[in-house]
């Protein structure tokens, strides 16, 4: 089997610890098993190999989330990145070519396809190998997961079964797109789904639906007419045209964590960071990532989540209206997380002949390296602050250790590499451009 785990989104539901390099996905906010803190991503990783599920992993994402996904998971899976984005539809179909054409897997493996960030129980991942196991004994071509709803939600798509079952395994009658609530009311009586976004299918199913629209002899064939493509959604495109189609039901732990409100139900307590929330208050959260305290007096029912970004203050019941104000924000993102370890932005300054400096804080992992590069518009200063590591510059080699400065001209091409944890502030002065510009 193979597992495809779709990890896109624009970094605005959970702002502002979620920017648009680092999507809520990222964010390690949930108990994990060692006491510490998780992501959605790492969670699920954690339950799909806790599952004992025969699968090999692969992430359909986008350029963006690269980085964060290497660092969270390192090496562990293959991931396929779309050369834009262009909706649920295309992102799986270039993720079966790169299995077809890279990985070189059979035409008859079993595809099961996954949202990333779902926040769920073991039984889920049983419900995925009841899936895989009606396409393998081809009691349907498309088998979808059905979620057993706890209330007539207009926010999620209805998959309504037919009455005749092959114990639990149903045909589909048809799909109802978020319903009105009262609509939901009478789908559910009559034992009608949520559409948990989960799909199974034969690696040659796809293969053969996308080629209608692009015949890709290699994989590289396959990024270059990506754009040839439609941009629609998987569910649109094939499951709703498909003429056999199974739905499993799923009757456990299932929540979207897309809103702070609910994001807040699993949290397990009700401040993280350096945070004074008085007795007064109640049912409210906060969450400060700062190194800053964050005190809140007679708080009730509120969200507050403080980060690089910026300060969140919202009533619990408006938490899911966020994105419409963060996409009035044109900031650039003060806080991601790269392959090599963190960058936050600590400062900046523009002075008056529109000269800009930028003050950040890194952490480079151990072992791990800045990549070679060079900036054509502005100079850096380094001051190390904590660790050890190796600093070229223009193929001269130097130790680094705590204390030292260096500084790196326009035009030098320069490397960072740490042997223990190296902390390092760095200040760019010159014309600041997006990092594409390296």
């Amino acid at each position: 089997m193979q597992l495809v785990l779709l990890s896109g989104g624009s970094g605005k539901r959970l702002w502002p610890l979620s920017n648009n390099s680092f999507s809520k996905q990222f964010v390690r906010l949930l108990p994990s098993p060692d006491g510490g803190k998780e992501s959605m991503l790492q969670r699920i990783m954690r339950q799909i190999r806790e599952s004992g599920l025969n699968a090999d992993v692969t992430i359909s994402t986008s350029n963006s989330q690269e980085d964060p996904i290497k660092s969270q998971l390192g090496n562990t899976v293959d991931i396929v990145i779309e050369p834009e984005r262009r909706d649920t539809f295309p992102a799986i179909a270039l993720a079966c070519f790169y299995l077809a054409m890279e990985k070189h897997r059979d035409p008859d493996e079993i595809v099961v396809v996954m949202p990333s960030d779902v926040y769920t129980d073991r039984g889920y991942f049983l419900a995925i190998d009841a899936m895989a196991s009606t396409v393998n004994q081809n009691i349907s071509e498309l088998a979808l997961m059905g979620i057993c709803p706890t209330y007539p939600s207009t926010k999620y798509g209805y998959i309504i079964p037919e009455e005749n079952r092959i114990g639990p395994v149903s045909q589909v009658e048809r799909f109802t797109e978020k319903p009105e609530e009262d609509v939901a009311k009478n789908l559910i009586n009559r034992g009608a789904l949520w559409n948990g976004g989960v799909f199974a299918f034969r690696l040659r199913y796809l293969l053969d639906i996308v080629r209608h629209y692009i015949h890709p002899h290699t994989y590289q064939e396959a990024l270059d007419s990506y754009a040839e493509l439609p941009k629609i959604s998987f569910d649109y495109e094939v499951v709703e045209r498909a003429t056999s189609v199974a739905v499993i039901p799923f009757d456990g732990i299932w929540k979207d964590l897309g809103t702070w409100n609910t994001l807040s139900e699993v949290l397990g307590r009700d401040t993280i960071g350096h945070v004074l929330l008085d007795k007064n208050s109640r049912n409210t959260h906060v969450v400060n990532t700062l190194d800053i305290p964050c005190v809140c007096v007679g708080a009730d029912n509120l969200i507050v989540a403080t980060g690089p970004d910026g300060i969140l203050v919202a009533n619990k019941d408006s938490s899911e209206h966020l994105k419409p104000y963060v996409d009035k924000l044109n900031n650039f993102p003060m806080y991601e997380e790269r392959r090599w370890g963190t960058c936050k932005v600590i400062g900046s300054h523009q002075s008056q002949n529109g000269q800009q400096s930028l003050i950040k804080h890194l952490c480079v992992k151990s072992g791990q390296s800045i990549s070679y590069h060079r900036h054509s518009r502005h100079r850096k200063i380094l001051t190390v602050v904590d660790g050890t590591g190796v600093f070229i510059l223009d193929n001269e080699t130097r130790k680094l250790e705590s204390g030292d400065v260096v500084c790196i001209y326009e035009g030098q091409k320069h490397v960072v590499k740490a042997i223990t944890d190296l902390y390092l502030v760095e200040v760019q002065i010159g014309e600041l451009t997006s990092e594409e510009m390296i």
